[in-house]
């Protein structure tokens, strides 16, 4: 992490990211787009998530999940910065020419080589269907459905564990230490991802928020009786009200909200602790 000198309250406490592991700071063309800001508002221009707008006009870059080119070994070229996202991305070219951005792991960096095939070597990078790594080992980039493309495990610093194998299912215990069932032919990547210092930044002042696209938030105690639940009062009075509520007046703050009907719930062999 990079701390800086107290020059003024705001520099203070704040602090970043250290970026000296990045090869490159501008993007591979081809393989960037724009993406329209809607600033959270649906079709009919109606907000529908709260605090986002404005922030730093940004590229998008189209990382590739799947990785599903088997057996042709790629060379990373670069580690840069992704704007979308808290991990770093790698950008790498298979020995055929073609390049593609990847999420970037812990501890590699240019030049090493990664591939994708069901006899790959058990080191960092490398991507195998589940059923071909052992018990123990650290994966990320998960994928659920077989062809699909990861969706677990894919922000900075984030890993599963792998705990054993039955049935055509993997068992793997999440960052919540809930343990559930994947199916075994999915592809992950051995490894973390990178950028493991990202949970330690502090934004220091409120104007990095905004350049962010994070807009204020408001608390509810400081509204008045008409705005919200917790609003009202002569001065900083209690919450009057048995359990927290949204601004809408739906009870939130420990309340669960999974669909006890939803399909994947078989697949849960144990929910993640609660904070009692």
């Amino acid at each position: 992490m990079k701390k800086y000198k107290p020059t003024s309250p705001s520099r203070r406490q704040m602090t970043t990211v250290d970026y000296s592991v990045l090869t490159t700071d501008k993007p591979y063309k081809p393989l960037t787009t724009r993406l329209k800001t809607h600033a959270a508002r649906n079709n009919r221009g109606v907000i529908t998530v709260r605090h986002h707008g404005g922030g730093n006009k940004k590229l998008y870059r189209l990382v590739d999940f799947k990785q599903n080119k088997l057996d042709v070994s790629a060379r990373i070229e670069t580690i840069e910065y992704d704007p979308y996202r808290s991990a770093f991305i790698s950008r790498i070219v298979y020995v055929d020419g073609q390049r593609s951005y990847v999420l970037a792991v812990d501890g590699l960096k240019a030049g090493d080589k990664i591939v994708t095939s069901e006899k790959a070597p058990l080191k960092p990078g490398n991507r195998l269907p589940l059923n071909k790594i052992p018990i123990g080992y650290h994966v990320h980039n998960v994928e659920l459905r077989p062809g699909a493309g990861g969706r677990v495990a894919r922000s900075a610093g984030s890993y599963v564990e792998v705990l054993g194998h039955d049935s055509g299912y993997t068992d793997i215990k999440m960052a919540s230490k809930e343990v559930r069932k994947i199916l075994s032919k999915g592809l992950a990547t051995i490894g973390q991802v990178s950028n493991t210092d990202y949970n330690l930044v502090n934004l220091g002042k409120a104007g990095r928020s905004r350049w962010l696209g994070i807009r204020p938030t408001v608390r509810g105690t400081a509204m008045n009786p008409v705005d919200h639940p917790h609003g009202g009062g002569e001065g900083r009075q209690p919450r009057g009200t048995r359990r927290p509520k949204t601004k809408w007046g739906k009870v939130t703050g420990g309340r669960k909200t999974r669909n006890k009907k939803k399909w994947s719930t078989k697949l849960i062999t144990k929910r993640r602790p609660t904070k009692r």
